[in-house]
């Protein structure tokens, strides 16, 4: 291994949220060590995420037909290799990059510590205790390789200015925008719709409301509460992935759930109001550099056994409207506290 490594791997394939995680890492080892080449291995459709990063380029990994299985992964690694790569990060750390490390073996291969039995304590009701950020996890990599990223004092992309087709579905601005994106990947973590109505309902008697999604039946449903009001926008299935982080770097503040739009508008610079059904703050996935406040958790005295697990796909069938606990008011009052 040389002393240190001018190129990295990066290894982070899914999901959105994860991945999207990296990039304050990554922006701050990009300025602290700026004679070090990055390229990152992931999806195709990720690539906007890296758009403001110097040394840092994007390497597509096809999992469905070009890197499918064993003989794939052995075509990738000596893609890589011809990359002339000193070392790699593994922020991943699953079957698929096991099996890389093994393709690529004789370069310095670190892996991420998920912390797998902390984080069993914590949704076992073990322990109840803030855990390590995944951010610093991922910063553990990279000190692992002999770089010690400094994730204090971070600094972010300036504000981008909106072109004409954008403005053409945002409106021009005339009030403060608030991004809402009220889905995520499990009905537990979601605040109920009904309430949800409440809350942009609320927010569009003073601010423009601009909503974020995807899928059919989510922008069928944003279609409809858009339709109630001109303060409200919906944007899902509206423009790119490229535009919608031009947009999402205009706003005042997003509201989240625990799901990737948190962690697109934090890597931003953005403020973020997070709303927690049956996941926790605690297991480390917080938005990046945002107050511990800004997270709004579901009831415990109510839901003693939150949480219930670290992604929101187990819970016992009375949690799952968990979120109900927090009050439209109180994210009201949240927001305009932000705005003022």
């Amino acid at each position: 291994m040389p002393k240190t490594p001018k190129h990295i791997l990066v290894i982070r394939l899914s999901a959105m949220g994860d991945v999207a995680m990296t990039v304050p890492v990554l922006s701050a080892f990009s300025q602290q060590f700026p004679d070090v080449k990055i390229t990152v291995l992931t999806r195709e459709f990720f690539t906007p995420f890296f758009r403001n990063l110097p040394n840092v380029e994007v390497f597509f990994i096809d999992v469905k037909v070009k890197h499918k299985g064993v003989l794939g992964l052995y075509k990738l690694s000596k893609e890589l290799k011809a990359l002339n790569i000193d070392a790699i990060a593994d922020l991943h750390n699953v079957l698929r990059t096991k099996i890389l490390k093994l393709f690529l073996i004789g370069k310095p291969f670190i892996q991420i510590d998920k912390g797998r039995a902390k984080k069993k304590a914590l949704v076992s009701g073990q322990e109840f205790k803030q855990l390590k950020t995944t951010h610093q996890r991922y910063a553990d990599v990279f000190k692992a390789l002999g770089f010690n990223v400094d994730l204090e004092n971070p600094s972010f992309p300036e504000t981008v200015q909106l072109n004409k087709n954008i403005l053409s579905k945002t409106g021009t601005r005339s009030r403060k925008w608030i991004g809402i994106a009220p889905f995520a990947a499990h009905a537990s973590k979601m605040y109920p719709m009904d309430m949800m109505k409440e809350v942009i309902g609320e927010l569009s008697k003073k601010y423009q409301v601009l909503l974020f999604g995807g899928g059919s039946q989510e922008i069928k449903t944003l279609k409809s509460i858009a339709s109630k009001s001109e303060n409200i926008v919906n944007l899902a299935g509206e423009l790119n992935l490229n535009e919608e982080l031009d947009v999402i770097s205009n706003l005042d503040v997003m509201l989240s759930m625990d799901s990737g739009n948190a962690h697109l508008a934090a890597m931003l610079g953005k403020k973020v109001i997070t709303i927690w059904g049956v996941t926790h703050p605690y297991a480390g996935f917080a938005p990046f550099n945002q107050p511990e406040d800004f997270a709004l958790v579901a009831d415990r005295e109510q839901f003693p056994l939150i949480p219930t697990s670290v992604y929101g796909n187990k819970y016992p069938e009375t949690y799952r409207e968990a979120s109900r606990s927090i009050s439209s008011q109180e994210i009201i009052n949240k927001i305009e506290s932000i705005l003022r």
